[in-house]
């Protein structure tokens, strides 16, 4: 699946992109704020990470920013699963920090997932890294109350984090469209 927002290009990643996501991923200032992700992170971890199977209804996107000498990867943007819930998870490369990328990211995927039949989604932060609260609160997301404690593989450790949950509108805000268990049905 692919997806062309603003002015980045979503696509799935492919087993030879590992070095230029190693290249991207392989800073501690990243890592330290995704849970699922081991630190140190090694070109084994990136290689596991270009190659694996996507889950079907939970699609992974390789965030990249289109240019006059091709796409250059930017970041890593998806769905997964979280217990009963769908989560989105997200990063994007130091150097592209502040420019938007992000919630930019993160509006494509809620796209998808809308279009998948997803009625909510759910995402979160560690409390010391409130630029990632920022861009769900811009991309439509509302914090759930209170403050839970999320294991980072990196850290090694359960670790401060807010929590937030967006609900999707199945028919995408078309007010003429008879929607149903977040399915459309056609006219007859």
């Amino acid at each position: 699946m692919f997806i062309r927002s603003e002015r980045l290009f979503l696509r799935p990643g492919w087993p030879e992109d590992w070095q230029d996501l190693f290249a991207l991923i392989r800073d501690e200032g990243i890592v330290r704020n995704l849970a699922s992700a081991p630190w140190p992170y090694t070109r084994e971890h990136a290689r596991e990470f270009a190659a694996r199977l996507e889950q079907t209804g939970l699609p992974s996107f390789f965030i990249t920013l289109p240019g006059s000498n091709g796409a250059s990867l930017i970041g890593c943007a998806g769905l997964g699963r979280s217990g009963d819930d769908i989560e989105l998870g997200y990063w994007i490369a130091r150097d592209h920090w502040g420019r938007g990328f992000a919630t930019e990211a993160v509006r494509a995927v809620l796209s998808v997932a809308r279009a998948l039949g997803h009625r909510r989604i759910v995402a979160g932060h560690f409390i010391d890294n409130p630029a990632s609260g920022r861009v769900l609160e811009k991309a439509g997301f509302r914090s759930i109350p209170g403050v839970s404690r999320r294991f980072s593989q990196a850290r090694g450790e359960e670790v401060p984090s807010r929590r937030f949950e967006i609900m999707l509108d199945p028919c995408g805000g078309d007010p003429d469209a008879d929607c149903d268990a977040g399915k459309p049905r056609m006219a007859a």
